[in-house]
């Protein structure tokens, strides 16, 4: 009915939805979802993790299809990107994901919050208002001559591909770096706090922190790729985004993991531990 309109879980919960958010991309209904990653799989625990990150990127659920990922890392972030995903949703008439995990769904930080908006909503002419108020509308996602699914399918690739001009990253500390750690949410504050060190033990060391894991900052990882002798992915998984960055990386360097699975969060000692093995110290 053309309503702003968002759901919200953690992992286990996000995954009886997959059907639905299937059905909202195929019938290009916006929609805002909060998945608050858990360990898992299966019920695992609430500790804080990013074992969802092919299930967010990949689909999740049957079909060809795509949703725009936001990964905040901070509360602040998280309430910027709640306004900004509603505007997305509604631009491109799909779902948007916000991809955080259980740190940031159970800590406390100071925000700024933006001004409340009370502007009505822009026109929706793919909109259902019921019987009498206005044109005849269907909301579908059931195709069932082929050729008319195709037809729509690669309408929907067309918009995803538009999407690519929404990617969005953070570099910090990469000019003239050796090594660059790639993280996101809260793996990327411990990243963050690591490359400061490592830095300081003379391996000059920087951080980049996609802001959208779909689309993902594939050249920012191919230009980085060709300046420095090492990429360290840091993920609170046995290791899913290193996949995108070793697509992005094309070979241009390595590319390794470290990946800490089941809700246990490193230190940012841990990290520089690995910094230092990975450069055979």
């Amino acid at each position: 009915a053309g309503a702003l309109v968002m759901t919200s879980s953690s992992s286990p919960g996000i995954s009886l939805k997959q059907e639905g958010i299937s059905y909202l991309a195929g019938a290009e209904l916006p929609c805002v979802i909060v998945n608050m990653v858990r360990g898992g799989p299966g019920l695992g625990d609430i500790q804080p993790a990013q074992s969802d990150y092919f299930q967010a990127t990949k689909g999740g659920g049957h079909g060809d299809y795509h949703l725009l990922v936001l990964a905040p890392s901070s509360i602040q972030e998280l309430v910027d990107l709640a306004f900004q995903a509603f505007d997305l949703a509604d631009r491109y008439r799909n779902p948007v994901l916000i991809l955080g995990d259980g740190m940031l769904g159970q800590m406390m930080e100071p925000v700024v919050l933006p001004p409340f908006r009370t502007d009505p909503l822009p026109p929706k002419p793919w909109a259902t208002t019921g019987a009498g108020k206005g044109p005849r509308r269907v909301i579908n996602s059931l195709y069932m001559d082929p050729a008319r699914l195709e037809e729509h399918n690669w309408h929907l690739v067309e918009k995803y591909r538009a999407m690519e001009r929404e990617v969005r990253w953070e570099e910090v500390g990469t000019d003239g770096a050796e090594v660059v750690l790639v993280a996101y949410g809260t793996a990327a504050r411990v990243a963050k706090a690591a490359a400061a060190q490592a830095t300081a033990l003379g391996i000059k060391t920087g951080l980049l922190r996609p802001l959208t894991l779909f689309p993902f900052p594939y050249e920012a990882v191919r230009r980085l790729a060709g300046q420095v002798r090492l990429l360290l992915v840091v993920e609170l998984s046995a290791g899913q985004m290193v996949e995108d960055v070793r697509l992005g990386a094309e070979g241009r360097c390595p590319v390794r993991l470290y990946g800490r699975p089941g809700g246990q969060v490193p230190t940012p000692q841990d990290v520089v531990e690995a910094i230092q093995r990975e450069r055979g110290q």
